[in-house]
């Protein structure tokens, strides 16, 4: 297989969502945190003074550095992902990668958790960082978790060549 091309012998829904999909919404998550973190502080949690003046709270030096870092992470997410999952076709490798990915939804979605437990199961009180946040997670840890089952992928196929 040439180097970047998309693995065909996944279903092209895992291969939509794990080569498109997610390294670009992930991308977005950089764009926002890194290069505008006041509005990624607002939209994951507004202020009562930024409610009420519609003026977003500056980012405090600690805060940029924090969000710039959380940043890095997420655009480190989305090329890896986008970039290792395209070299192979080898399910042990993206079930590996994909199970790291998954144990990351798990801390990700425990983070958030700070805003309350009620805000889990209240969609519709979401605003867009919540979204991002809670229902794109969810929706990656259950297509994580049913390729990592299993689901939709024949298993008769013939193994990858070594070498």
């Amino acid at each position: 297989m040439a180097p970047f091309t998309e693995p065909a012998s996944f279903p092209l829904l895992y291969r939509a969502f794990f080569l498109y999909i997610e390294p670009v919404a992930t991308a977005l998550g950089f764009v926002y945190a890194f290069f505008a973190p006041s509005l990624y502080l607002h939209m994951t949690m507004p202020s009562p003074i930024s409610l009420a003046t519609g003026l977003l709270p500056e980012a405090t030096t600690l805060e940029t550095i924090v969000l710039n870092q959380l940043g890095n992470m997420y655009l480190a997410f989305a090329l890896n992902e986008a970039i290792v999952l395209r070299v192979t076709s080898d399910r042990k490798v993206w079930s590996a990668f994909l199970l790291g990915l998954l144990i990351a939804d798990f801390g990700h979605l425990w983070s958030v958790h700070a805003l309350g437990w009620q805000l889990y199961y209240r969609f519709w009180t979401w605003n867009s960082m919540h979204w991002g946040n809670l229902g794109f997670v969810y929706v990656g840890a259950t297509m994580r978790t049913a390729f990592l089952l299993g689901v939709g992928i024949n298993t008769n196929q013939p193994k990858p060549k070594r070498g």
